[in-house]
């Protein structure tokens, strides 16, 4: 069956402990810490929101990830793009992934996304901890960071546009030289006998203030990804004001979730970006009252933006339709599609119907999720 596009879920990789995190956060850290410790900061705010049917797993556990995998094809979902985080031949997080890789299971497909970022503390309180900086020492890095991804790249899951391998790029703007950057690894694909490599920049536009990286093509990126948060009243005044009540009344930042998708700001630009669609947003968990809040997400409101960006996609080649979502597994940004308590599968349940994906049978939906849910939601896009 053909679906109306190709939806690629950021899948992130840090619910495992790994020695860095316990030196930074303390023993046993991974992400589940910051979700079950997230309190409701106003009234109204739903927190902690909390796992159901994969409950808090550990990924360095095999059938976990099976788990993930069998659900999200169940849904519609192509691939999963997993963070990848490399500082200057140093990499964290990377077990999960490595072991889908070495182990050749899930059989299901994958591609690769550079989180290319420093990390401090920022997202903890501590804007002004640096714990790991981004750097780009030059053309020896990129050789030998394309060289530990060459395995995945030749890997028979790794999702492909027209046979070229997949790679996002989470912030071309912060590239010392991002044409440099795509003619060199344009180049190597080319050296190491593959049919090419399909680079993807991400455009960013926090709340409609405008992109921070101009065209991808110019910068010889392949597309790109236009990432704004699904956010209404994000005019500047009500900014302005979203910013006195949090430093007035010790608040987060309070924005209403979009009845329908944001379209890129230009038109120019618009044609050579593919959409991204949020399930929600929520970043407290991690951040506490520094944080940014949508209210108001509900399943049918998701199916409206992931409808609409489908219909944007029609254009485009069938390799081509790439839809992106944000994410997977951010349970500490509270965008995720896993399963929660509140509303069990009815995120996943709306994107396999705007895909015209067919339902699974009861058996093989029980199956995929390790138990049945009981979840109802309502449809209501008032």
């Amino acid at each position: 069956m053909t679906l109306a596009a190709r939806a690629i879920a950021f899948y992130l990789p840090q619910f495992h402990p790994i020695p860095e995190n316990e030196t930074w956060w303390g023993p046993g850290f991974t992400e589940w810490s910051n979700v079950v410790s997230a309190r409701p900061l106003f009234r109204g705010h739903r927190q902690p929101n909390l796992p159901a049917d994969l409950g808090f797993y550990d990924l360095r556990v095999a059938e976990t990830r099976e788990q993930q995998a069998q659900l999200a094809a169940a849904h519609g979902i192509e691939a999963f793009c997993y963070w990848h985080y490399w500082f200057a031949g140093r990499q964290l997080l990377e077990r999960p992934f490595e072991e889908v890789l070495r182990l050749g299971r899930p059989d299901f497909p994958f591609c690769l996304g550079w989180a290319n970022q420093t990390w401090s503390g920022v997202w903890h309180g501590a804007p002004e901890r640096v714990l790991i900086e981004q750097t780009y020492p030059g053309e020896d890095d990129d050789r030998r960071h394309f060289a530990a991804l060459l395995p995945a790249f030749n890997d028979a899951r790794y999702l492909c546009v027209d046979g070229k391998a997949l790679f996002y790029v989470f912030r071309p703007e912060q590239l010392p030289d991002p044409r440099t950057f795509t003619a060199r690894w344009h180049r190597m694909a080319k050296e190491a006998g593959l049919p090419g490599i399909y680079l993807v920049a991400e455009v960013s536009d926090l709340l409609g203030r405008g992109p921070v990286f101009g065209d991808p093509r110019d910068a010889g990126f392949d597309a790109g990804v236009y990432m704004r948060l699904p956010a209404e009243n994000h005019t500047r005044a009500a900014r302005t004001r979203m910013r006195f009540g949090r430093k007035v009344l010790r608040r987060p930042e309070v924005y209403a979730y979009a009845r329908h998708a944001p379209p890129a700001p230009d038109l120019a630009v618009r044609a050579q970006l593919m959409p991204c669609v949020y399930p929600n947003w929520d970043n407290t968990p991690r951040s506490g009252r520094r944080g940014l809040v949508l209210t108001g997400s509900q399943p049918a409101r998701f199916g409206v933006h992931v409808r609409e960006a489908v219909a944007t996609l029609q254009s485009r080649s069938a390799t081509e339709r790439l839809l992106f979502i944000k994410s997977w597994n951010e349970w500490a940004e509270g965008n995720y599609l896993e399963p929660d308590r509140r509303f069990g599968t009815a995120y996943l349940d709306v994107l396999r119907a705007e895909l015209g994906a067919q339902p699974a049978r009861a058996a093989d939906a029980e199956a995929a999720s390790g138990r049945s849910s009981a979840m109802a939601y309502t449809l209501d896009t008032r």
